[in-house]
C-alpha cells in the first residue's frame, strides 16, 4: 500500500454565477486525485449561488463553503480561501469555468516528476498557442509569461505550495490583472516550473466577464499592473524586461485601439493621451523589435509619436476593414 499523497485544497470564489458554478463544482467532484479539499468562497453573492454550493457541501464532505457577510472582490475571496486551506498545495478555479477529472493528478505528477516548485498546464478556452511539455526555469517563465505563450496571465491551471501562496495574498486594489502579479511574485521565489500542454482547465468564454467588455477603468488596472512588473524586473529578471515593457507598450496599443473603434466609458481623448504617456514610458527599440504584430507595432510607434498621428492611422485601418468589408479591398 503506497503512502497517501499530500492533500490539494482548491479555492473556488463565487459570485454571480449561478448559471456556471453547477458545472465547476461537479467537475472538481469528478477529480480522480483522492486527496483534496474544495474550499468554495461565496463573496455575498445575491443570486442562487451560495445555496447551490451549500447542497455540494452537504452531499460532498470534501466540500466545505464560506459565505462573507459583504462582497469583498475575487482578491479578497481568494486570500481567504487560502488562509482557510489545509493542503499542502493550492490551486485556484474560477467558478464559471471547469476542469477535466484529470487537472490535479496531472498536475501533482507534473511537480513531483519534475522536482518542480510549480506547475502548469494548458487550457482550451483562449487559443493560445500549444508548446510541448517540459520544464523552465523561473527567469525562462518570465520571459513566456510576458508574452503569454505558453504561461497565461491566470492563477488558474496551476498548482502551487501553500505556503508559498500564502507569502504571496493577491493585491486587494488590483481591480484586474491581480492573477498576473501572483504569479510574477510567486516567479521571484521558485527555481523550476513544470508545464504540461494537456488542455485540463476550461476557460469559459461569456458574456459580462471583464475580459469582454470595452475600455473601462477597471480594465486600465492592467497598466499600472505591468508598470510595477517592469519597474521591477530590471533587477529580478533583466533578461525579461523588454518583454513585459512590450507586453505594456502592446497593451496600451490595443486599449488604444478599442477606444477609436468601439469608445470608452470616459472621453476617449482622455484615455488615448494615458496611453500615449504609458506607450513613451515603456518605449524602446528593443522592446518595439520584439512585437511579433505589425499591426500592433505600427499603433505603438503612432501612439508614442501623439495621439493625431494614432486617430489618423486609426481611421486607415477603419477605411481598410470597411473596404474589405464591401469587397472592395
Amino acid at each position: 500500500m503506497g503512502l497517501e499523497r499530500p492533500r490539494i485544497s482548491v479555492i473556488v470564489p463565487v459570485y454571480k454565477v449561478e448559471a456556471y458554478v453547477e458545472k465547476c463544482l461537479a467537475s472538481l467532484a469528478a477529480q480522480t486525485y483522492p486527496n483534496m479539499e474544495v474550499i468554495v468562497v461565496d463573496d455575498a453573492s445575491p443570486d442562487g449561488s451560495g445555496p447551490l454550493c451549500d447542497a455540494w457541501a452537504a452531499r460532498d464532505r470534501r466540500f466545505q463553503v464560506l459565505h462573507l457577510s459583504e462582497n469583498q472582490g475575487l482578491s479578497a475571496a481568494r486570500n481567504e480561501g487560502v488562509r482557510r486551506a489545509s493542503g499542502a498545495y493550492t490551486a485556484f478555479v474560477d467558478s464559471d469555468d471547469y476542469a477535466e477529472p484529470g487537472l490535479l493528478e496531472t498536475l501533482y505528477r507534473a511537480l513531483t516528476e519534475n522536482q518542480a516548485d510549480v506547475s502548469v498546464c494548458g487550457d482550451d478556452g483562449l487559443g493560445l498557442k500549444i508548446v510541448p511539455g517540459q520544464t523552465f526555469s523561473a527567469a525562462e517563465t518570465a520571459r513566456c509569461l510576458a508574452r503569454r505563450s505558453p504561461f497565461l496571465w491566470t492563477a488558474w491551471g496551476k498548482l502551487f505550495p501553500t505556503e508559498l501562496a500564502r507569502q504571496i495574498p493577491f493585491d486587494r486594489q488590483a481591480l484586474c490583472c491581480e492573477d498576473l502579479l501572483f504569479f510574477y511574485q510567486i516567479l521571484k521565489r521558485v527555481q523550476r516550473i513544470a508545464y504540461v500542454p494537456d488542455p485540463l482547465y476550461h476557460y469559459v468564454y461569456r458574456e459580462g466577464s471583464l475580459i469582454n467588455n470595452g475600455v473601462t477603468e477597471k480594465r486600465c488596472v492592467v497598466l499600472s499592473v505591468l508598470d510595477q512588473i517592469c519597474g521591477d524586473a530590471a533587477a529580478s529578471f533583466p533578461e525579461a524586461e523588454a518583454c513585459f515593457r512590450q507586453a505594456a507598450l502592446d497593451t496600451a496599443a490595443r486599449l488604444a485601439m478599442q477606444v477609436v473603434e468601439n469608445g470608452a466609458d470616459g472621453e476617449s481623448r482622455d484615455y488615448l493621451k494615458r496611453f500615449q504617456a504609458d506607450t513613451r514610458r515603456h518605449f524602446s527599440w528593443k522592446a518595439l523589435t520584439l512585437c511579433p504584430d505589425g499591426k500592433s507595432a505600427a499603433a505603438q510607434l503612432a501612439l508614442r509619436t501623439g495621439v493625431p498621428v494614432f486617430m489618423a492611422l486609426g481611421a486607415v485601418y477603419r477605411l481598410r476593414k470597411l473596404l474589405r468589408y464591401k469587397g472592395m479591398g
